[in-house]
């Protein structure tokens, strides 16, 4: 079947969903890309800090799972007029290509009861949308990517979540979201449940709704601020500063951030009332990019997020993300990009955290990590596009198992239409 077949029968049946007049900008304007994602994880545990000795006895020792992603990622356009609509589709395959009972629990495959990774997972999703002027509504499956929740997609198929989302660039220089959210499933699921809180064990679950604002004051100074809200667990302000300076033939980048949480409704998760202060300063010039921050979280509790989302902090790193009660974190990274050196798609980061002061369980607790990534992409010839790139951590904890973890990823993305 050729490309301008398979295009014009999938937009047919689409097309069925929506209205057929005005709908060629619905046909014209999609898009169809399909993602492969190939992942080794190996992480070993060096130690048993914060375990009983029963459960050091029969913790795995190492997990090691090797696995094939594919996301088929279908975009309409919208019918024209002046309310144009649309239709999404994204669907995600997991396929296990090594594991074992002792070595599953990655995040790559479900486990099973029995302790094994499922041979293969998969879920679709659609999602409606529909436009007027600048403004963009969306209902269905969606990857969110505010302050407040970051879908996680660290491993082989990316967090979805169920909802609508309303997002608007009528205004010059301010975008405006906001959104509701009742489902979600894990990065390595395909089953939809409730939003609930990272780290509760409970029955309970709760909507998750947010708004906010982002503002570009000029080219080089941009403002944010949102608050969202996990009912019955917490809720969460954010405000953020971006500015950038030219300096020296490089550009100097002040990022602030600030989270203010508080429990909400019910607490189902406990009490919670914490501020998050984090800074960060980075220097760009010829390829190499240098940074220096700090962090300190007080108050009581950790910082509130969503299970198995990615944190907005400069912490949130490979392994840990440095946000317990009342802890205090020093980081520090350096980042190369070969294009300077005369070989572009090649780059290189290392970085450092070093969190102490913190509490855990009433006890007082020390963390560090050291991350190194190296990543090329192809760009030319007949495997342009092709990603490659390999991760290396080492985390060690006081209150939690120290683990090195190295992680190898191949990309490929092929534009159907």
């Amino acid at each position: 079947m050729s490309r301008a077949v398979f295009r014009g029968a999938t937009c047919g049946l689409l097309c069925g969903w929506l209205p057929v007049a005005g709908a060629s900008g619905f046909v014209d304007d999609s898009k169809l890309k399909l993602q492969l994602r190939n992942v080794y994880f190996n992480e070993n545990f060096r130690d048993e800090q914060g375990m009983s000795a029963r459960a050091a006895a029969t913790a795995k020792s190492e997990r090691v799972e090797w696995a094939q992603g594919f996301l088929l990622d279908y975009q309409s356009g919208f019918t024209q007029g002046t309310l144009g609509l649309g239709l999404d589709a994204l669907g995600l395959v997991g396929v296990k290509l090594d594991s074992g009972r002792g070595r599953s629990g990655t995040g790559l495959l479900p486990v099973r009861d029995d302790g094994r990774a499922a041979d293969e997972f998969a879920s679709a999703g659609i999602t409606a949308k529909a436009r007027l002027g600048s403004t963009v509504a969306k209902h269905g499956t969606l990857l969110p990517k505010t302050p407040v929740l970051v879908y996680n997609d660290a491993r082989l198929l990316p967090q979805t979540y169920q909802g609508t989302q309303l997002t608007s660039t009528d205004i010059d220089n301010l975008t405006l979201t906001a959104g509701h959210l009742d489902r979600f499933k894990q990065r390595d699921s395909s089953n939809s449940t409730g939003l609930y809180l990272d780290g509760y064990g409970g029955p309970a679950s709760g909507d998750f709704s947010f708004a906010g604002a982002d503002y570009a004051v000029s080219k080089q100074l941009r403002l944010s601020y949102f608050h969202g809200e996990l009912e019955h667990f917490y809720r969460q302000d954010f405000a953020g500063l971006v500015h950038d300076l030219p300096l020296g033939g490089g550009v100097l980048t002040t990022d602030l951030r600030y989270f203010k949480s508080r429990d909400s409704g019910t607490a189902y998760g406990g009490g919670i009332d914490n501020d998050l202060f984090s800074g960060q300063l980075s220097y760009a010039h010829s390829g190499h990019t240098v940074g220096a921050g700090y962090q300190v979280l007080d108050g009581e509790a950790g910082l509130p997020y969503i299970s198995g989302a990615t944190v907005y902090s400069f912490s949130n790193v490979g392994i840990g993300k440095f946000i317990e009660e009342e802890e205090k974190t020093w980081m520090a990274s350096y980042a190369y990009n070969f294009a300077a050196a005369g070989v572009p798609g090649l780059t290189f980061m290392t970085r450092y955290l070093s969190g102490d002061n913190g509490r855990s369980g009433g006890e007082g607790i020390k963390e560090w990590e050291r991350d190194a990534e190296i990543a090329y992409v192809v760009q030319g010839g007949p495997l342009k596009g092709l990603g490659v790139k390999l991760r290396n951590y080492v985390y060690r904890s006081d209150f939690a198992r120290g683990r090195d973890s190295n992680r190898l990823y191949l990309t490929y993305d092929i534009a159907i239409w």
